[in-house]
């Protein structure tokens, strides 16, 4: 079988290309090839013909194509669905701030985790993403919108930390020079809360922010909405949290959806000044999506209110995350479902 040559960590690449009988210094040309979206080795133009034989024999170089974009009419948030190899597909958004350019990118196709309230796990997990697929969906995002990426997040369809491996080698690579260069300071990593894994990411050091799914203070809730919840429980999220937090010295997140006459109580928002608290974590309040196939609502206003108030009160740090791409089908892996209902539906 064909080695997946963007799966190569640059070091990796020197040392393949080396064994071939090439000099070290191919393997910079090669990168700089790959890190402007060719399709093929032809392309590689000042390289030998013998050395893109060669490649070509050896490697696959799988780019993916737009399946289907959505422009924002309100913002400019672009959503793209890019089919993979396999004919899987996988989303990407391209979000606009003052101080630059975010992608957010998906690590697996589908999801096993359940979380009752999103779309992307509707179906299960597929398969996980290669190093490779996640790194073209930054690259071709970039391209494709023209806009300069300066910032990732990890928070697409699928659970970073239950494709582990792929994932830090992902990080890697768009960290290196040769790569994309982005600062592992502008990577963000959303993760379910799969404590098992808190303490190997934190031994890595990367110093990147570990955003935590939350959505809810209390087993009896959380369980309720998020599967991954049973058998670990809050407490030991919290505790991982704080394992994390000592050890990179990078404060942690909580993400928290806010959902209608669910964990949106006065009782909840006490716990959850407890929660943040007790590992120094800001909160990441998020005005629920509205997913067709889910039963959930978004919060009314006035439980937000209410909700903000008595984190004020209790000294936690929280921002509203303000809601982009409203109209062009927010909510991670809506426009996935929307495809597999209707295949023939593209933009």
């Amino acid at each position: 079988m064909k080695k997946d040559i963007l799966s190569l960590l640059p070091e990796e690449l020197a040392s393949e290309l080396e064994a071939l009988g090439e000099p070290r210094y191919r393997a910079a040309q090669v990168s700089r090839w790959l890190a402007r979206g060719v399709r093929s080795f032809e392309e590689m133009s000042d390289l030998p013909r013998a050395l893109r034989e060669k490649l070509d024999e050896r490697y696959m170089l799988n780019r993916p194509s737009v399946l289907s974009k959505q422009v924002s009419a309100l913002d400019g948030t672009i959503k793209y669905l890019w089919e993979l190899r396999d004919g899987n597909a996988v989303e990407t958004v391209v979000m606009s701030y003052q101080y630059g350019n975010t992608v957010c990118i998906s690590s697996q196709v589908g999801c096993r985790q359940g979380c009752a309230f999103c779309a992307s796990t509707i179906g299960g997990l597929v398969r996980s993403l290669e190093p490779s697929e996640m790194f073209d969906e930054v690259l071709f995002s970039e391209l494709d919108s023209g806009k300069k990426i300066s910032h990732i997040v990890l928070m697409g369809i699928g659970e970073p930390l239950d494709n582990f491996d792929n994932v830090v080698r992902f990080l890697k690579l768009v960290n290196s020079p040769s790569g994309m260069n982005i600062g592992m300071r502008h990577i963000t990593l959303s993760t379910c809360g799969l404590i098992e894994r808190f303490d190997d990411l934190a031994s890595l050091d990367l110093q990147l922010t570990l955003t935590v799914s939350l959505h809810a203070p209390d087993d009896e809730t959380r369980s309720q909405i998020m599967p991954a919840n049973r058998g670990r429980g809050v407490d030991a999220l919290i505790r991982a949290c704080r394992r994390y937090y000592e050890k990179t010295g990078r404060r942690i997140s909580f993400e928290y959806a806010m959902i209608d006459g669910v964990n949106d109580t006065e009782k909840h928002a006490r716990l959850l000044v407890r929660r943040a608290r007790d590992c120094g974590a800001h909160v990441n309040l998020i005005p629920l999506n509205h997913v067709e196939e889910r039963r959930f609502k978004p919060s009314t206003q006035g439980h937000m209110k209410a909700f903000m108030k008595i984190l004020d009160e209790g000294g936690v740090n929280y921002t509203v995350r303000r809601t982009l791409g409203s109209d062009v089908d927010a909510s991670c892996g809506q426009l996935r479902r929307k495809m597999q209902k209707d295949p023939a539906k593209t933009i």
